[in-house]
């Protein structure tokens, strides 16, 4: 992006706040007219949006610079624009409802005036409620809350979250095998080395018998996993670790002095997860063999809806598998499963996905979960079935753009394998 396209694109963004804020600013004031709080409110609110101003120059400013790794300040700056944003919009969103109501109010008795044939034509727009205000701020303040412990403890908050299935094609010496998957972890997201270190412990703590982890392990540039290097090597698995690729490891997101110097960074990137332990599936799998006994870890790259890439081969990963009983699919996106997994003449008794985040937003309390991204993925978080095969999709051990997690937490996924008899 050119200095002339960032400060255009940043002027225009930041006039459409100001837009709003002038708006969401005179709606408040207007319903504060008898009210001894009324600076108070609005110096408030005055200062809440300046310090948003600094957020949204700040992320301009790093969109601009593609940073490799993230600070808390940054974070907690970006953290803050997003969070305040979603204040703004219940609030504008509130006022607006509202005037449309005293407009249609003041329309209706203008023509009944007219009706009546009364000569005192003469009406006001009826004035705004302290009620909607205080509801509105109310309301607002529930996603800014939220949020705002989002970027500052709920981030880390990691989740176990443990589920057993059972199949009839189990062989017999994989009874109660444990499987922990992990995915988007998005090293260039973190500010916290010790956080990290402490999801690496809670992991291991599953005692796992093979750890999968289905892709983004970076945000643009695989340096981001330098950092990090030391504290993913910690992570243990009798059986071994497994990866694929996800759409953000491939170097997409960056522009690069030259193809070659893409080529180099995948490269590095592949390194950098062997070093970690990792043994990376790109289309191709690993037979897990217990006497006579055998179950296969297959792998494919990245396959999306466009413009994510569509590089995932299940022919070629499945290639040499013939006599394998039971299979495990890693696929970084969850759209792969029902477009060409659930299809394909061969089973997968079980696909593991990750990409979306949960939208690192959402409500998820017993017996309900919601999530704007749901309207994007029809399989977004958790588990789901189609005939005889399963899907569970990791809700991500990093974050990436909101730099937190507001009702959806990071997931370490611990799923053990029951042979149905």
């Amino acid at each position: 992006m050119s200095t002339r396209n960032f400060s255009f694109n940043f002027m225009l963004f930041m006039a459409v706040f100001i837009a709003v804020d002038t708006y969401v600013f005179f709606a408040i004031k207007n319903t504060l007219k008898s009210n001894k709080y009324k600076k108070i409110y609005l110096m408030a609110y005055a200062l809440g949006a300046l310090l948003s101003y600094v957020g949204i120059y700040h992320m301009y400013g790093k969109y601009q610079e593609k940073p490799l790794n993230a600070d808390l300040w940054s974070n907690l700056l970006v953290g803050y624009f997003f969070s305040f944003f979603a204040f703004r919009l219940v609030l504008m969103l509130i006022f607006l409802l509202e005037d449309i109501v005293r407009l249609l109010t003041f329309v209706v008795n203008y023509i009944k005036k007219l009706i009546r044939h009364n000569q005192n034509n003469s009406q006001k727009l009826p004035g705004r409620r302290k009620f909607i205000r205080q509801a509105g701020l109310t309301i607002a303040a529930i996603p800014f809350t939220s949020m705002i412990y989002g970027i500052t403890k709920g981030k880390y908050d990691f989740k176990v979250n443990k589920i057993k299935l059972k199949f009839k094609n189990l062989p017999k010496s994989f009874n109660g095998y444990k499987i922990v998957q992990l995915s988007d972890i998005h090293t260039g997201s973190f500010d916290s080395k010790l956080a990290v270190q402490e999801g690496v412990e809670l992991v291991n703590q599953q005692d796992p018998d093979v750890i999968l982890f289905t892709g983004d392990l970076v945000n643009n540039d695989s340096k981001e996993a330098l950092p990090f290097i030391e504290d993913f090597k910690k992570l243990k698995a009798k059986d071994g670790l497994y990866s694929v690729l996800g759409n953000h490891d491939y170097g997409d997101y960056k522009k690069w002095s030259s193809a070659e110097a893409k080529e180099q960074n995948l490269e590095r990137l592949f390194t950098y997860q062997e070093q970690m332990g990792f043994k990376l599936l790109n289309n191709d799998h690993h037979i897990v063999q217990k006497g006579q006994d055998s179950i296969g870890i297959f792998g494919v790259e990245n396959w999306g809806k466009p413009p994510f890439p569509q590089k995932g081969d299940l022919d070629t990963a499945l290639d040499g598998s013939d006599t394998v009983p039971f299979k495990i699919l890693m696929s970084h996106d969850p759209t792969h499963w029902a477009k060409k997994v659930v299809p394909h003449q061969e089973q997968f008794d079980i696909t593991l996905s990750g990409h979306t985040h949960g939208m690192q937003f959402g409500i998820e309390i017993p017996g309900f979960k919601w999530s704007p991204i749901k309207y994007l993925y029809p399989q977004w978080a958790g588990l789901y079935q189609k005939s005889n095969e399963y899907l569970y999709v990791n809700r991500g051990f990093g974050f990436l753009g909101f730099p937190g997690r507001a009702g959806i937490r990071p997931e370490i996924t611990v799923i053990e394998l029951e042979q149905l008899t």
